[in-house]
């Protein structure tokens, strides 16, 4: 349920009301959709936090593990709300212990992402979650991350999909809850 501050609004439309369109970044030719102003909104950032609890289930995860950096703001919301502990998926070279790592393709580029290898006690239910879906190379890597460090993903939730760049066929056949999709 939203806040008094948004009584009329659906979280979709709650989502879709905050995010800036930012032409060329990082790199002529993408449209980069950010969220900041959904974070730096207390009630909507509370609403959005609250529609992906709703969603999973506060029992269904043991973990939340935010991918870098937009995703560990979410997390630590998540694990805030719930009791939980959180858990960082960060760039290759950022973590100071041994690591588990996944190479990927962006929409604009290569990139390396890495999780302690002992982020997970085997077998643990973690809630992945970060703010944009796009081509699925960075959530895919993750996934198979967190399973590799001996989790078990339970869930996969982003503020925004881009719908059109097909980001979902890269970790079929799970499902991924989208506060927002657009086409």
């Amino acid at each position: 349920m939203l806040p008094e501050v948004y009584p009329k609004l659906e979280i979709s439309e709650l989502v879709a009301s905050k995010v800036v369109d930012v032409p060329d970044f990082p790199k002529p030719g993408i449209l980069f959709k950010d969220l900041m102003p959904l974070f730096s909104d207390g009630p909507a950032f509370a609403a959005v936090i609250d529609a992906i609890i709703a969603e999973h289930g506060s029992d269904s995860f043991d973990v939340v593990a935010g991918i870098e950096a937009r995703g560990f703001v979410i997390a630590a919301a998540i694990a805030y709300a719930t009791g939980k502990g959180v858990v960082p998926v960060r760039k290759a070279g950022k973590l100071p212990r041994a690591t588990v790592s996944a190479s990927y393709a962006l929409e604009y580029g290569e990139a390396t992402l890495e999780v302690h290898a002992d982020a997970f006690v085997a077998g643990e239910r973690v809630l992945v979650v970060d703010d944009v879906l796009a081509t699925g190379g960075t959530a895919a890597a993750t996934l198979s991350l967190v399973e590799r460090a001996g989790g078990t993903v339970s869930g996969f939730s982003v503020l925004l999909e881009l719908g059109f760049l097909d980001g979902r066929s890269r970790i079929a056949p799970r499902p991924v809850h989208a506060l927002l999709t657009v086409s």
